[in-house]
């Protein structure tokens, strides 16, 4: 089970690096920094905590799948909850309702965070074999 989300984080966590830095390289082409908040959580939390996550799981294994599958779901709708509930809230490209897009960025940013405190979970119900080898 580790390896399936240790692969599905790292691909995702690629995909995030991408965007972020070509917010990055669009920022500093066009002198708008606009999407700075944007860039920063996209490279942050898309690139690096998933690439992070995924490696924790190439690496060890975890008592629970069950927890690790919630950590991964969570993981991945509150990367795109908090930074498309960023980019909606600051920018509004769509002229949503302000209430709308301030929940869809509370709703994303929370999941998110639900996911950080189950990820301190798994790294409490680590296999003690896997974890003596390493």
């Amino acid at each position: 089970m580790e390896q399936k989300w240790s692969l599905r984080l790292i691909r995702l966590a690629a995909i995030f690096g991408l965007l972020g830095t070509y917010l990055g390289s669009h920022m500093s082409g066009s002198g708008s920094y606009e999407y700075r908040p944007l860039h920063a959580h996209i490279l942050l939390v898309g690139w690096l905590s998933m690439f992070a996550w995924g490696i924790f799981y190439r690496v060890f294994k975890v008592k629970s799948t069950k927890l690790v599958t919630a950590h991964g779901w969570t993981a991945i709708l509150g990367v795109f909850g908090l930074t498309i509930g960023m980019w909606l809230y600051n920018i509004n490209p769509f002229n949503l309702n302000e209430t709308f897009t301030m929940i869809f960025f509370i709703v994303g940013g929370t999941t998110l965070l639900i996911s950080f405190a189950l990820f301190i979970c798994v790294t409490f119900m680590i296999n003690q074999k896997e974890e003596a080898k390493n």
